[in-house]
């Protein structure tokens, strides 16, 4: 299954109207059929491409390697059969030193040929070690550019995490390790071909004998390269789920809760189940597949045993003589070995190319979010304003319609405010301004420009966003701030400036080493701050981005009422000539607003400023009357 169709197989699915086949519909789905065959039959070759592209030179280093090292092998068997040939002629012969010196003249080219294999050898462990890691961090970064490409939609999608967490698994190790079997399939393909011309001028029966003892091997590894890949699959799921519950057990989000409520145990049992579960399974596979190699393997060797009786038979009778014995046998072993070797390494690409589809699924996801072709700039200033105009939504993924109708307006220099009851769709609107997802119906623009006729990247550097559910980034207080505009300088004195706007220079000055602190308890040395003070942070680098609307998700949520007060009193003087969006829950923030809407269950249900809204004495005048009392 693509990736790029995971949000269509789930949610609702209509029914396809039911059409009468006909043979040209018939033929151009045998041939789609065929073209999909055919593009899954070579995954192989974009993979070799991306091994080529992580580093060219050392694969070069790589493939020079694996020829000479299937060529020294042949040299020294033949050598081999010199010296004894040699050996065996100066027994009978008149000048022992001329054959003596002819035995140390190959004995000397052996020992060259020998310091080269061990050379060879030493620098293919260097080279694989090397461009393996090339190929893995390469790969790594290929799976995290498609994961900030994938659209947020994505990412409440479970089969998109079933693919994201196969793919994680096999780019690390699976493009080198075509890279490796091929050079294998090349080194003992090779070899096989020298091997062969010699037994062929023994008998040809012996290449037939051969071929047929590799190939039972072959057939198992193939039969369970397949059986493998599909279990791997079904189990992506109860892998995540382990991987969850032991990522539970040893992180600090969870260990508060986890000891006050005693779930250690719980949790570690939990995982140690599933983990029993994905063991049992695999042990039982691997062992039907142990046992089917077993007898593959036995019928093997009793066939190759009957070409080693041949050949000793054939040197008693005189027909061959000792270096030929040798030399056959050397030629047998190695036959045996490169055969075997050649037919692993194919039936491994048969396996690689089944399970470079868990890579591909996912390197083929498609955003549905893209950049027009000729973007249009972005109005700077805004001169009108951003407007919402008969906006809907309902997530991919569920029935439910998370916005109906949304009709609103924030020009430059106005404060409006969201709210209303968790889930009434407030953070949602904000999403689709920022083109995080795309409205099921209306437009939404900027200065009467549709949002989606700008650049993505654009639009959102001018959108300055803290969620509620912001970041905390395990670095130093200035890295938390400089991250709401890397174009600056990391020493840029606006750095400063926006943490003294937001409130977090007097908890930063606070520090050990001020703005050089590192904060969070992840690494070492560092310093974990209040949730409040988190906050103040996250706050700060919202004001940093030189933006011209401003979204503030529950700013002030972890702060103390002295603080909010602190930060709204100045709110005016914060913005400037923003236009800015307040989503709260606390009432008493949002009468600074030019105007509030008043939502719930995804409409606009009142709208006004706060004096009107009171004397409209409908929902907003209920829920402010509500808490107003808890401070009374």
């Amino acid at each position: 299954m693509s990736t790029g169709n995971l949000l269509d197989k789930v949610g609702n699915k209509k029914p396809s109207a039911t059409r009468r086949s006909t043979p040209q519909s018939r033929v151009k789905r045998s041939i789609l059929k065929f073209k999909q065959k055919f593009e899954n039959s070579f995954r192989l070759l974009p993979a070799l491409r991306l091994v080529w592209q992580s580093s060219r030179g050392w694969t070069v280093a790589r493939v020079v390697l694996t020829l000479m090292q299937g060529i020294l092998p042949l040299i020294s068997i033949y050598l081999a059969k010199l010296i004894i040939d040699t050996v065996a002629v100066s027994l009978s012969a008149a000048d022992k030193d001329a054959a003596f010196d002819r035995v140390l003249l190959f004995l000397g080219i052996a020992g060259a040929i020998a310091i080269l294999t061990t050379f060879c050898n030493a620098c293919t462990e260097l080279v694989n070690t090397a461009h393996a890691q090339r190929v893995t961090d390469f790969m790594q970064g290929i799976i995290h550019a498609k994961s900030i490409e994938a659209d947020l939609a994505y990412y409440e999608n479970a089969r998109y995490y079933d693919a994201l967490q196969r793919a994680q698994k096999e780019a690390p190790y699976r493009p080198p390790q075509i890279l490796n079997r091929l050079a294998g399939v090349g080194q003992n393909g090779v070899l096989l071909l020298a091997m062969v011309g010699l037994l062929l001028s023994l008998h040809w029966g012996m290449v037939g004998i051969l071929v047929v003892a590799s190939i039972p091997a072959m057939l198992v590894r193939v039969r369970y390269s397949r059986v493998m890949y599909r279990w791997q699959r079904d189990k992506t799921s109860m892998e995540r789920q382990s991987a969850y519950l032991g990522w539970m057990l040893t992180t600090d989000r969870f260990a508060k809760e986890i000891r006050l409520f005693e779930l250690g145990t719980f949790f570690s049992k939990w995982y140690l189940r599933l983990r029993k579960q994905i063991y049992q399974e695999r042990v039982a596979l691997t062992t039907k597949q142990s046992i089917a190699n077993f007898l593959a393997q036995s019928l093997a060797s009793l066939l190759v045993f009957s070409i080693y009786i041949f050949i000793i038979y054939q040197t008693i009778q005189g027909a061959l003589n000792l270096g030929d014995l040798v030399l056959y046998y050397q030629a047998l072993n190695k036959s045996q070995a490169a055969l075997k070797g050649l037919l692993k390494g194919v039936s491994g690409l048969y396996e690689d190319n089944l399970f470079l589809a868990n890579l591909y699924d996912f390197l083929d996801l498609k955003p549905t979010i893209i950049a027009p072709a000729q973007p249009q700039p972005i109005p700077q200033p805004m001169q009108h304003g951003i407007v919402f105009e008969n906006v809907s939504f309902q997530y991919p993924t569920t029935n439910r319609t998370a916005l109906k109708n949304i009709n609103l307006t924030v020009s430059p220099g106005e404060t409006i405010a969201l709210v209303g009851e968790n889930g009434s769709g407030k953070t949602t609107l904000i999403t689709l301004l920022c083109r995080l997802y795309e409205p099921t119906e209306g437009n939404i623009s900027i200065d009467g420009i549709n949002v989606d006729r700008f650049d993505i990247s654009e639009l959102r550097h001018q959108i300055s966003v803290i969620f509620q559910d912001y970041a905390k980034y395990h670095l130093s207080a200035r890295d938390n701030i400089w991250l709401g505009n890397v174009e600056l300088e990391r020493e840029d004195e606006e750095i400063m400036a926006a943490a003294r706007r937001s409130g977090a220079d007097d908890v930063i000055q606070k520090l050990p080493q001020e703005y050089e602190t590192l904060l969070g308890k992840l690494f070492e040395n560092g310093e974990e701050l209040s949730i409040g003070q988190w906050q103040k942070i996250a706050l700060a680098r919202a004001f940093l981005r030189n933006s011209q609307a401003i979204v503030l998700d529950e700013p002030t949520s972890a702060m103390d009422p002295k603080a909010e007060y602190e930060v709204f009193n100045k709110f005016r003087q914060l913005i400037k000539d923003q236009a800015a969006i307040l989503i709260t829950h606390r009432l008493s923030t949002v009468k600074m607003a030019d105007r509030i809407y008043v939502m719930d269950s995804g409409s606009i249900i009142e709208s006004g400023t706060h004096d009107e809204l009171i004397e409209l004495n409908g929902t907003y005048a209920r829920l402010f009357e509500t808490q107003a009392q808890n401070y009374r």
